[in-house]
């Protein structure tokens, strides 16, 4: 069997799995624990497909060591997390949110949850990262020539991905194009998956956090559509201000 082949099914294999745990786990059984188990699966899946696909470990999807687990990762988690809280503090004094008060027991309660919210906001960030960003990075065999190019394919299909918020408008497809930009551009200049990982992850978390520390709603979906817009649009010229990492620079344990 083709390379060509061999990685259509290991796509479609990812991709059940992660369309699976929200559709099955979350719509159909309501069940957090079965969403979760899914969503593992998809990421621990990744393993042996990479291997059939003729890499190691994870490097189908350009998961290796180097700069992009040192520095891309950890960097893009806080530059995340932060935007994610100044975009909500700014739309806090632009009367675009709403805050409820603070519980006592707010900064208790976010201990208590944050390591469950960890693993849970990395867990599903890697997985659609890998499915979205990492297997065209590299699995899927194709030559990417230009930046731009890679970078809007990516984008294209982190909205087509999102089959249950399809239905939601124009704008929505506008705000995960943009958040697909920041993601996969990070992915592009580092050669390296940890840095959309770092960047998903930390804007993932953002909303943990905040949903457990300062609650917090919309009094205003577009303006607050508009936001999270910019804050990636931002995040995304603060990538692209990096230098782009040498290539071969990230390639760690590639190939068998």
């Amino acid at each position: 069997m083709g390379h060509r082949w061999r990685a259509l099914l290991a796509f479609v294999l990812l991709w059940l799995l992660y369309q699976g745990a929200e559709g099955v786990g979350a719509r159909w059984l309501h069940s957090f624990p079965v969403q979760a188990a899914l969503m593992l699966a998809c990421v621990l899946a990744a393993w042996p497909l990479s291997r059939w696909l003729g890499y190691r470990g994870y490097a189908a999807y350009a998961l290796g060591g180097g700069n992009g687990l040192r520095w891309w990762l950890p960097g893009g988690l806080l530059l995340a997390v932060l935007a994610k809280f100044g975009a909500v503090r700014l739309g806090l004094h632009m009367d675009v949110y709403t805050a409820a008060a603070p519980a006592a027991d707010a900064f208790a309660a976010s201990l208590a949850a944050l390591p469950l919210l960890l693993l849970s906001t990395f867990v599903a960030s890697l997985a659609e990262d890998i499915l979205t960003r990492g297997f065209w990075y590299r699995a899927a065999g194709l030559r990417w020539r230009s930046g731009v190019v890679f970078v809007l394919a990516s984008s294209a299909i982190y909205v087509l991905n999102h089959i249950y918020r399809l239905g939601n408008g124009p704008q929505e497809w506008l705000l995960l194009f943009c958040f697909g930009l920041a993601y996969a551009a990070a992915l592009w200049r580092s050669g390296s998956l940890w840095g959309a990982v770092g960047l998903h992850w930390g804007w993932n978390l953002g909303n943990g956090l905040l949903a457990v520390v300062m609650p917090v709603s919309a009094t205003n979906a577009h303006a607050a559509a508009g936001l999270s817009i910019g804050a990636h649009l931002l995040m995304l010229l603060l990538v692209l201000a990096v230098p782009k990492a040498r290539p071969g620079s990230q390639a760690v344990d590639e190939r068998q």
